[in-house]
């Protein structure tokens, strides 16, 4: 068996940028420590943060006046950041510099009254935050090009569009054409607003595709960029499974493969893939691992000064 390692392993810059906030706070102040949403979406992060006395919250309210915390990756909407100066509370912003892009756009569009098309997925964090910083009048959020054809907007109006950073490329790709094609007037971003980490995580799959008879994708059920991933190997004919730990592969769908691919997603620690490859080779132990270069090993975002923020 030959188990092939997609080019981008570990961390994106994005979740490091955050999770090493939080690590400088826990040093600096120690616990208690309060984290709007989950830091980032994986499961192992927020299990390790929690044993070190990171206290998780849905609602600023739930934290007592005067502490410190600190806002999640994904983003936050300004209305979170203003009821948490109303209570006092000493804040640092993780939010990753490509979301805060988005975000800064949305405030651009809006000031000029353009109808802001927003693609991404109800419900995930990110798209909450990034879409308040549209003006509700003028926010049409869709998810699928269905939702591009119920939009009740004129097709001669100024619109623009913005997107959650985690999504398929090819799907989103698709959308935005299918939005030129209705809005002749539609403006775009000056760079795309997937970030790098997910075209790269999703061309490094496409190449596995082609070169393995299974992939397994390391990733949390409510990541994004992770579910992206897997549905992207499926797409390209190859079959695609997404595990949280090492513990949920049955190793039974290895039977009869040759080549296997692995994969993660920007929010897993290098070590989940490291101990899924231990453990095939428990199984297989004549398996030989096939790394390739990191494209990312050299983006670093720099950290805000926490004894600034975080007073």
């Amino acid at each position: 068996m030959d188990i092939y390692l997609a080019k981008t392993q570990g961390f994106c810059a994005g979740v490091s940028f955050a999770i090493d906030i939080v690590d400088q706070a826990l040093a600096k102040y120690g616990a208690p420590l309060y984290v709007y949403h989950e830091i980032v979406h994986n499961t192992y992060v927020v299990n390790e943060f929690r044993k070190k006395g990171v206290i998780f919250v849905e609602d600023v309210n739930e934290v007592p006046e005067g502490s410190r915390i600190i806002f999640s990756a994904h983003g936050v909407p300004p209305q979170v950041v203003e009821n948490a100066r109303k209570r006092q509370l000493k804040f640092v912003d993780a939010t990753c510099p490509l979301v805060t892009k988005v975000h800064n756009e949305a405030v651009k569009f809006s000031q000029k009254k353009h109808e802001t098309v927003l693609i991404g997925h109800r419900g995930h964090q990110e798209l909450i935050g990034t879409s308040g910083y549209v003006e509700p009048e003028l926010l049409h959020i869709v998810e699928d090009e269905e939702d591009i054809d119920n939009l009740n907007i004129d097709p001669q109006a100024e619109v623009a569009f913005i997107t959650q950073t985690t999504l398929s490329v090819d799907d989103t790709t698709a959308m935005i054409e299918k939005l030129k094609q209705k809005f002749p007037n539609l403006q775009s971003p000056p760079r795309s607003d997937l970030c790098y980490a997910t075209q790269n995580r999703q061309d490094a799959v496409k190449e596995l595709a082609r070169m393995c008879d299974i992939i397994i994708i390391c990733g949390s059920p409510n990541s994004s960029n992770s579910n992206r991933l897997r549905e992207t190997g499926e797409k390209a004919g190859c079959e695609s499974y997404i595990i949280d730990t090492v513990g949920e592969l049955d190793i039974n769908l290895l039977k009869g493969k040759q080549k296997v691919g692995i994969s993660s997603g920007a929010s897993v620690p290098r070590i989940i893939v490291d101990e899924l490859v231990e453990y095939i080779q428990e199984h297989y132990p004549n398996a030989i691992v096939h790394n390739f270069e990191n494209p990312e090993k050299n983006i670093v975002f720099a950290l805000p000064e926490i004894e600034n923020t975080l007073k």
